[in-house]
């Protein structure tokens, strides 16, 4: 069955009553948590000029990591703040009246706590202070937001919010986001009420901006759809690169041949591995197995070109999933209660994306995180017997067509048998500091959306363009929010109604009292039978979607089996095939250091639950997990030389301690020795097990799948990299059991013998280098800890946190009671 994702009337309707009246006045809320903690560095306060408010959460996330797992009662009350509703007894060290029916307290960390007569008093007093506390990121997000929500190619909004860089958008792209509001007034009473509240919240920053004198654009709807879609196109979306996978298909099928460097393709897709650790026990089925690949194409390796540079490969649209969660069900908990500690990892700026609120009054009943610009509800976070947190899934939302040329015109291309002539769209300006360059934004389109790049299928000339499901519709994730921010929800069945209306791809996990739950939403389309949703389709019209995954079809569970749901954006269910961009949905998964530290308890308290957690995040997954297959294949061969002998023993002894990354003595180094020859290492030895097969392409893999995500400055949060491929060939090879062994043979072409050669040959190199840099003595080796510290982009914030894989805002939280 196809259902559209249109919002439920009958549900809108639930959202409106069971709130408390838009004339209510707001009341002392009762809070039904037995314990809430939550942190957000680096702090709340965002402003040039920093104040205690600016770094006084860092402080605690900093001094949780060197703990590991050793958190108590104690020590968890001085890592975290409390996350209470309302002031929680506590004395408010500032007031705010910014209108009549609203009053603003902040508490000593400047959290603000919202009270309002109306839900549109909350609302003005949430756009007020997010003004406050994050004007400096809002300005840099309404414009590259707008070139994220209409998926313009060749902007990476991101770096251009950093860049200083301004968009100044065109009057068709106003209109075109100013049109989601009449998508979202249509979609029953609570999309009415909404838009009339987000009317409110932006009327409070821009009363905010008057008070300030700040000689800035007002704020308009558009800007709050642009930060909408900038969620909805990083951070609530996957898929779109099948061209690339393709071309490299191309090029394995013409050095291997087409069934050999086929199965080589699909053994690296990984596409769904049983050996995979899922969110939720229960297999669900997405999307179903192609009968044929009538519907697809195989562009040519080497012919992918971006529109705007005949020279340049079009750029890979960035990856920020990073997000973990922990939920242990009442029986595995120490009180009888569930437990949960879980958050989002949106990165480490300053003033940080995320803002803290605790909106009370006009139905709002609700504190967490929001996204400035869009802060008119609680995103992330707790109501008053309940809470709520989610991690990317990054299901496959996103297709890349091919459209075949008419006459090798580069404007014209063949749909529905006919020549269609490309429409333009000029989104704006980009314009640099005063003396800079200007660009236009202009861009091509088909009838799947832009074109982002140009190729060759057996020779002949296509444009490739890019459909998202989401699209134009990221607004209408606002129900959602407000529905979680009002008291709509009392059970975890109303939680998946609820999250049956969101359409942008992620995790989301609930716990009160009672339960446990995780679903996984988005707009999934339903492709033809004759499609391959990892490769390309085909533009000429008859391979389109057919409509969308009904609800009951998207991963979901309560109270599962095990007593525990742990997710760290790893594979949602069995049977739920990895988007085409998504390569590392294997044997090795980061979550499998979840399960590891959560199982050394049968049960937890909420303090043993944040140490599971805190030990996971300073211990390194190769390490951990890929080491032990390596070093087994190492056994069967013989060291070339004492040095690298020595190195081996080194990554042993590290293991035994327990792998942690941590800089205990704050010496600038990682303490462990073993931690540099697995550096060094990593990447020579992924290269010793796939080159006897893939030869130079281990480059071209590299290029779009790296060994190890370790790219930026603040280490590894080892999301993606060929952790499976080398653990499931050497156990292969070792005559281990494997359930979905790699049909290939990598390492030493399936010679164990040759194999472990060739992986003593890539620590003896490595080690050579580290010994010319750091000398002869093996336990003086080090790796440089102060490359990886935490730092604060884009720059204007000097403090530094150590390396640490865990969620930028976190809760820790457990009810004892329910309204």
């Amino acid at each position: 069955m196809i259902a559209r994702p249109v919002f439920v009337l009958g549900l809108a309707v639930a959202i409106v009553s069971t709130v408390v009246s838009a004339g209510a006045v707001a009341a002392t809320p009762r809070d039904h948590a037995a314990q809430a903690w939550n942190i957000l560095p680096p702090g709340q306060a965002g402003g040039v000029a920093f104040t205690r408010n600016s770094t006084d959460q860092a402080a605690l996330y900093d001094s949780l990591t060197p703990l590991q797992d050793r958190v108590t009662a104690t020590t968890l009350a001085k890592t975290f703040k409390g996350a209470t509703l309302g002031l929680g007894g506590a004395r408010a060290v500032r007031t705010e009246r910014p209108r009549a029916g609203l009053v603003i307290r902040r508490d000593r960390w400047g959290v603000p706590h919202i009270e309002g007569k109306t839900d549109r008093d909350v609302a003005f007093g949430a756009g007020w202070v997010t003004a406050q506390d994050r004007q400096l990121i809002m300005e840099l997000l309404r414009g590259p937001g707008r070139i994220a929500a209409l998926d313009a190619p060749g902007v990476d909004a991101f770096a251009l919010a950093l860049s200083g860089k301004t968009f100044v958008p065109s009057a068709a792209t106003e209109a075109k986001l100013t049109q989601q509001f009449a998508l979202l007034q249509r979609s029953g009473p609570a999309g009415a009420r909404i838009v009339r509240v987000i009317d409110a919240y932006i009327a409070g920053i821009n009363a905010w901006y008057r008070k300030a004198g700040l000689q800035l654009q007002p704020w308009r709807r558009a800007d709050v759809v642009a930060v909408a879609g900038l969620i909805g196109s990083v951070f609530g979306a996957g898929g779109g690169d099948e061209v690339r996978r393709s071309a490299f298909l191309s090029a394995l099928q013409r050095r291997l041949g087409g069934e050999n460097g086929r199965r080589v393709w699909e053994d690296l897709r990984l596409r769904d591995d049983p050996e995979a650790r899922t969110a939720v026990e229960r297999p669900f089925a997405y999307p179903s197995a192609p009968s044929t690949e009538l519907g697809n194409v195989i562009v040519d390796a080497g012919s992918l070109r971006s529109p705007s540079d005949p020279l340049a490969q079009p750029a890979p649209r960035p990856s920020l999933a990073m997000s973990n969660a922990l939920l242990v069900g009442a029986r595995r908990s120490t009180t009888g209660r569930p437990l949960a500690v879980m958050g989002p990892q949106v990165g480490y700026y300053y003033p940080e994306l995320l803002l803290e609120l605790d909106l009370h009054g006009g139905g709002y009943d609700a504190r967490g995180a929001a996204f400035p610009g869009i802060s008119f509800a609680v995103l992330l976070g707790r109501g008053a017997d309940y809470a709520w947190s989610a991690t990317s899934a990054g299901s496959d939302l996103v297709d890349e067509y091919v459209e075949p040329l008419c006459d090798d015109s580069e404007t014209r291309y063949q749909y529905r048998g006919e020549c269609r002539a490309m429409t333009t769209f000029a989104a704006g300006t980009i314009k640099g500091v005063p003396g800079a360059p200007e660009r236009e934004l202009v861009y091509r389109e088909t009838v799947h959306g832009p074109v982002t790049a140009y190729a060759t299928v057996a020779g002949r000339r296509v444009a490739i363009s890019r459909k998202r499901s989401t699209r134009d519709r990221e607004l209408l994730a606002a129900p959602f929010f407000f529905g979680l921010s009002t008291g709509a929800v009392r059970s975890s069945a109303d939680f998946f109604r609820l999250a049956s209306t969101m359409e942008l791809s992620f995790n989301w996990h609930y716990v009160d009292d009672r339960d446990i739950a995780v679903i996984t939403t988005g707009r999934l389309p339903v492709r033809p039978p004759t499609v391959d949703s990892g490769l390309p389709t085909k533009g000429t019209g008859e391979f389109e979607w057919s409509g969308f995954v009904p609800p009951r079809g998207h991963p979901q569970q309560v109270n599962p089996r095990s007593g525990m749901i742990l997710n760290w954006n790893n594979k949602p269910a069995p049977g739920f095939t990895a988007a085409d961009n998504e390569w590392s949905y294997g044997s090795v998964q980061r979550v499998d250091l979840l399960w590891a530290a959560a199982q050394r308890r049968r049960k937890h308290s909420l303090a043993s639950l944040v140490g599971a957690m805190n030990l996971a995040a300073t211990q390194d997954l190769r390490l951990v997990r890929v080491w032990p297959a390596i070093r087994a294949a190492l056994a069967r061969g013989n060291a070339p030389s004492a040095r690298a002998g020595l190195a081996v023993q080194a990554v042993d002894d590290w293991l035994a301690a327990g792998g942690s990354r941590l800089d205990r003595d704050l010496d600038g180094a990682i303490d462990a020795p073993g931690a540099a020859v697995l550096d060094a290492s990593w990447q020579p030895l992924g290269d010793a097990v796939l080159e006897p097969v893939l030869g130079p392409l281990v480059a071209d893999l590299a290029a779009f799948h790296a060994a190890d995500d370790a790219a930026g400055p603040s280490g590894s949060a080892y999301l993606s990299g060929w952790y499976s491929y080398i653990d499931k060939d050497l156990r292969a090879l070792l005559g281990r059991q494997v359930r979905g062994p790699l049909r290939t043979r990598f390492c030493g072409h399936g010679n164990l013998a040759v194999c472990a050669i060739s992986l003593w040959a890539a620590i003896d190199g490595a080690t050579a280098a580290l010994e010319g840099a750091q000398g002869a003595d093996v336990s003086a080796w080090r790796a440089d800890a102060t490359k990886e510290r935490i730092r604060f982009a884009p720059g204007i914030l000097p403090a530094t946190m150590r390396w640490t894989n865990r969620p930028t805002f976190q809760q820790a939280i457990s009810f004892s009671t329910h309204r």
